[in-house]
């Protein structure tokens, strides 16, 4: 253990909301995700990339509610929490830790079956601040490609580029975890 001592929490499912419970003041949707997600037409998309990255991920849970991820991507590694999505509003939790990329590589044999692996190309969107993430899958999902797109806020206007096809937001067929 290098510089010192870790904090181990362990959360059981519960209610968080309920009366009884210490966290029901907290209010989880701090580090909220609104993506809408398409299908990929045509390769515009490569020329009109500023950078691009390899991953590779594996899940540690997939239940139904939520999804443990980890993720190296080119040289950092992550952890990250997802919620399901609210279809309602688009909305859904996640929390996301950069960890050390050995112990990154140290959970991934620790995983479910089943590695994604990817090229992420980052798009500028027309849209002041805002960027289309492209996925080119690899591997098993070899031809699979999805722009992702994160909005502040569920109704903010977006334009389509010309390689942005059909939309799949929702659509659990095209999740990670399911991949």
């Amino acid at each position: 253990m290098k510089g010192g001592s870790r904090t181990i929490v362990r959360i059981k499912s519960a209610n968080l909301t309920s009366p009884q419970s210490p966290f029901r003041n907290v209010v989880l949707m701090k580090n909220t995700e609104i993506e809408r997600k398409f299908l990929v037409v045509g390769d515009s998309f490569v020329s009109r990339a500023t950078r691009q990255y390899e991953i590779e991920q594996r899940h540690l849970s997939k239940e139904p509610a939520r999804t443990i991820r980890v993720r190296i991507r080119d040289t950092r590694a992550f952890l990250t929490i997802k919620s399901t999505e609210n279809s309602q509003t688009l909305e859904r939790f996640e929390w996301e830790k950069e960890i050390d990329v050995q112990d990154a590589r140290q959970l991934l044999a620790l995983c479910l079956p089943g590695v994604i692996s990817k090229t992420r190309y980052i798009v500028p969107a027309d849209e002041a601040d805002l960027k289309w993430e492209v996925d080119v899958f690899h591997g098993c999902h070899e031809g699979l490609r999805i722009a992702e797109l994160e909005l502040p806020s569920a109704d903010t206007p977006f334009r389509k580029p010309d390689f942005v096809g059909e939309e799949v937001t929702g659509n659990p067929a095209y999740y990670n975890a399911n991949l």
